[in-house]
């Protein structure tokens, strides 16, 4: 069953991308990830009726098109940079737990603590880390990072469109993608265990901090652990870009505390400072009409 159920998320979501992607020779086309795809999750696993009210979900509910940011949005960025952006609080009664700003010390992280009763739960930031309408503006791409300080249960970093389902975990559903910090898989619109990411990150431990980087040009996914760059997890994905607004997510189950960094602190990944991987240079910063050059990119296909 699990098998069936990834083949039909991934080629739902994909199949007119796929297509135009073929008719374009001079491109590389999107091959899948070499590793096995597991059909059991190794610890966490969701009952049946969460994924068919997830499928449910995902048929009444299509997904939201770009949109420009309100004015009031676009003067916190210009006022308060990477500080602007925020967790929304889930809406959820799975949630059991708090969203803060961080303490005096680190006044522009955001800081979440979750406890026993947390069942597996969704957080997307408020603000897009990748927005269709507005210009790159010569930037590489986005990122952000989560410092663990306490999991006792799972953390899961990636990346979702809206709206998603918020009792699924990044990663397991239509346009998201995400790594499960409990055994070390990846997952893009697969409901089933994911594939294995890499041997350079064995287990992760309280203290240690976990990045999330976009790649505009490939449309590449990939992580961070302590400062260093992992390899691609996923590529080509989100393209194109155009199309998409993608926000930051972030899954939570059980007792567990953490970081969210959008830029406002230093990041570990010491290439994630500079300027052409900042989110405030990005979003609301809009130059003609147009995006050029999106529609020669590469588009993801299952």
């Amino acid at each position: 069953m699990g098998f069936f159920k990834h083949l039909k998320g991934s080629f739902s979501s994909h199949e007119s991308s796929s297509s135009s992607a073929a008719a374009q020779n001079q491109l590389p086309a999107w091959t899948p990830a070499p590793e096995i795809s597991h059909k059991f999750g190794l610890w966490n696993e969701a009952p049946e009726d969460e994924y068919e009210a997830a499928e449910d979900f995902c048929r009444q509910y299509p997904p939201e098109p770009p949109r420009l940011l309100p004015s009031d949005g676009i003067e916190r960025i210009n006022a308060e940079g990477c500080k602007a952006w925020g967790l929304e609080y889930p809406i959820s009664p799975r949630f059991s737990g708090k969203i803060t700003r961080g303490e005096k010390s680190y006044p522009a992280v955001i800081r979440v603590e979750t406890g026993d009763k947390c069942k597996d739960v969704s957080i997307l930031s408020d603000l897009p880390l990748i927005a269709g309408l507005y210009d790159i503006q010569g930037k590489q791409g986005v990122y952000y990072e989560v410092h663990i300080n306490r999991m006792d249960g799972l953390i899961a970093i990636g990346t979702s469109c809206r709206p998603y389902p918020a009792w699924r975990l990044p990663g397991w559903n239509r346009l998201s993608a995400g790594l499960h910090l409990d055994d070390l898989r990846k997952f893009f619109e697969d409901p089933d265990g994911g594939r294995d990411y890499t041997d350079d990150l064995s287990r992760v431990r309280n203290g240690d901090t976990i990045g999330c980087g976009y790649e505009f040009a490939t449309g590449a996914l990939f992580y961070t652990f302590n400062g260093m760059r992992l390899p691609n997890a996923f590529t080509g994905i989100y393209l194109p870009r155009h199309l998409h607004d993608v926000f930051a997510a972030i899954g939570v189950e059980g007792r567990c505390e953490f970081e969210v960094n959008f830029g406002g602190e230093l990041f570990r990944w010491k290439e994630g400072n500079e300027w052409a991987w900042r989110v405030e240079g990005h979003v609301g910063r809009m130059v003609g009409a147009g995006i050029p050059g999106d529609e020669d990119l590469p588009a993801y296909s299952g």
